[in-house]
């Protein structure tokens, strides 16, 4: 394992010898992670992208993308575009990123059930800020916002996400 990897522990996300406290799904740490089950899914992933709000923030790194009013995430199983990012109109079931709350103003991506989707596996598994401490996601890592912030002009494409089943 590596300084560089992040890793979750019962007591926060480890990363750059730093220790953030941090949400996650509201379903526990699951290591048969499905559609729905808000939780977390264990196992090593890795951080494929970055996105962010260009109207509430400036770009954090060279690499990040930026979000728009069209931007979804696909969360429906049966469709060729599941656990992916696509753009409105888009009649399936799907989540906005580019949302009213600032929960997605800052996203880093994974690899969790993806490039290739197996339908009903879990989709949208993010690290993101969270609403409020202790306050659960539906299968995402959330940090507070100057957390995230830090976190995410440290990691690049291909940084680990360690999470063992805490049990």
């Amino acid at each position: 394992m590596s300084p560089y990897d992040m890793v979750l522990t019962p007591t926060g996300l480890r990363f750059w010898g730093r220790k953030f406290p941090c949400t996650i799904g509201r379903g526990g740490l699951r290591v048969d992670k499905c559609e729905g089950d808000g939780a977390t899914p264990v196992g090593t992933h890795i951080v494929t992208g970055l996105l962010y709000r260009p109207d509430r923030m400036a770009m954090p790194t060279p690499w990040a993308m930026a979000i728009g009013k069209d931007d979804l995430w696909s969360d429906a199983s049966e469709d060729i575009f599941y656990n992916q990012m696509v753009n409105a109109p888009y009649a399936p079931s799907h989540e906005r990123l580019f949302r009213s709350d600032p929960l997605y103003d800052l996203v880093l991506m994974t690899d969790w059930n993806w490039p290739v989707s197996k339908p009903g596996k879990g989709s949208a598994i993010f690290l993101h800020q969270y609403r409020r401490p202790g306050f659960p996601t539906e299968g995402c890592i959330a940090f507070r916002r100057d957390h995230m912030r830090w976190i995410a002009e440290r990691a690049a494409p291909g940084t680990r996400l360690i999470v063992r089943d805490l049990a």
